[in-house]
């Protein structure tokens, strides 16, 4: 057993560490995460109004395809993220990612085709791509050991607040959509015809804030340190805590990058008999985020509240309710992934979910509607907040060796993203195939499987340095 140097290091503990430096460039960083669940769940809004400003919304193959599509930019974008950020550093990508936001924004609101608007959508995700990745190992790697866990958590929390925000803002910009509003009608109206554009253009205001932040924030001592560039590494290690603390930290960086790290990472070096317990570990969780189903609920929530039936009005008045309860439950995991830990967060996370999900394919089946539905998919949202979707980033920003964690993690977020792809494309198909009953029943049996997993492979990592991580994983 590895012991923690902190706890034999007074100046390693969080007394004497900078809390208020450390919370400034962690929350700016995950303003990354902001812009990642406001642009993501924007669409979801603005899907009854676009789908029908250009037809589709009767096509289930092209629906899934124009509210899917921003997931090959998350793809490339996540790629992208591992190819070039152990070469460039994390701070210089998350600037591009915050300039990407800005300029995809403003073009989905004024596209005036699907093939320009889907252009956009797929740019836009890039963005995301490269946010969802660099933002929390960002963080990662400026946190302290025993503030780890919170602060990694508050990119979740951003993103959260991003979804809330985006939803709130869609909600208030269709407010005074009729009830019971035709097709016609919307096509024709306001809120058919540019209501829709300023849900996505509003996102530049965001994006222009995390772009100011990011040219403030300082780059990863970490990276810097796998760069050869101590001395700069130091002065930001000094800042966040101390002489000691800085010195305690370089020794520990220094002795997980062996001989062999000095060259430049390969391909082939993701494939060590030695990485691949830490790889799969990483590749299934991110995996199974998306596999739980939760984020169906966010893309498709018109057709989920609909079948529950609600009309377009109540539907976005419930897609903001979603969202309220997402951040509520995700300050109950700030409170207990540093305190708990994560193993026993994500087990209730899988378990719960599944035992929800079984409950609401039921009402399904027996034909209820209304507030029982409403509040199950509310139990859902808040039992995911408090426990994968924050866990799950946490602990794939922090198992991965300080050598490969840009290209580890890319590897990771990039399955994510894939997951969600297919997540997100074959909804309609099995909503459609299986009813709203069957697609939820297979969710809850893909968590009791990640649950099993969960169970059996993943270790504790609260409270532990990201070098004690690797020691211990890789032996």
């Amino acid at each position: 057993m590895i012991t923690s140097t902190m706890t034999n290091n007074p100046s390693r503990t969080p007394s004497a560490l900078n809390h208020g430096y450390v919370w400034l460039i962690s929350v700016v960083a995950a303003l990354g995460g902001l812009l990642f669940g406001w642009d993501w769940v924007v669409i979801g809004g603005a899907k009854p109004f676009f789908e029908r400003f250009f037809g589709i919304q009767d096509n289930a193959a092209l629906s899934g395809w124009v509210n899917s599509c921003a997931l090959i930019g998350c793809l490339v974008g996540a790629l992208l993220a591992g190819i070039l950020s152990d070469a460039f550093g994390r701070r210089r990508l998350l600037l591009a990612s915050a300039a990407l936001f800005a300029v995809t924004s403003v073009g989905n609101g004024l596209a005036e085709t699907l093939g320009l608007f889907i252009f956009w959508r797929m740019l836009g995700g890039v963005a995301i791509g490269l946010a969802s990745s660099l933002s929390p190992m960002y963080i990662s790697e400026v946190a302290p050991a025993a503030m780890r866990g919170r602060l990694v958590s508050v990119n979740q929390l951003t993103i959260v607040s991003g979804v809330l925000l985006a939803q709130l803002i869609n909600w208030w910009l269709v407010r005074g959509l009729p009830s019971g509003a035709t097709d016609d009608y919307i096509v024709h109206s306001w809120f058919g015809q540019q209501g829709w554009r300023w849900m996505f253009a509003i996102t530049a205001a965001p994006s222009a804030l995390f772009l100011l932040g990011m040219a403030l924030v300082p780059e990863s001592p970490r990276w810097l340190i796998t760069r050869g560039a101590v001395t700069k590494a130091r002065e930001i290690l000094v800042r966040i805590g101390g002489d000691a603390y800085a010195d305690g930290e370089l020794r520990d960086v220094r002795e997980t990058l062996s001989e062999a790290s000095d060259r430049r990472l390969r391909p082939t070096d993701l494939l060590d008999p030695r990485l691949a317990k830490a790889l799969v570990l990483g590749i299934v969780l991110a995996v199974f985020q998306q596999w739980c189903g939760i984020n169906v609920i966010f893309n498709y929530a018109e057709e989920i509240f609909r079948a529950a039936g609600y009309d377009i009005s109540s539907v976005l008045k419930n897609i903001a309710w979603t969202g309220s309860v997402n951040l509520v439950f995700t300050f109950v995991a700030l409170g207990f992934v540093d305190r708990s830990g994560r193993r026993p967060l994500m087990l209730i996370g899988a378990f719960g979910l599944a035992a929800i999900y079984l409950v609401l394919g039921l009402l399904y089946h027996r034909h209820v509607t209304g507030m029982p539905v409403l509040c199950l998919v509310l139990a859902a949202i808040g039992c995911y907040a408090m426990s994968l979707a924050p866990v799950t980033w946490v602990v794939i920003s922090e198992i991965f060796p300080n050598r490969i964690r840009g290209a580890a993690m890319s590897l990771a977020v990039s399955s994510l993203w894939i997951g969600c792809f297919l997540l997100t494309y074959t909804f309609p198909i099995l909503n459609k195939s299986l009813g709203a009953s069957g697609t939820f029943w297979l969710y809850g049996a893909i968590c009791v499987l990640g649950g099993v997993f969960i169970a059996a492979r993943l270790p504790e990592t609260k409270g532990k340095t990201l070098e004690q991580i690797e020691k211990e994983i890789s032996s």
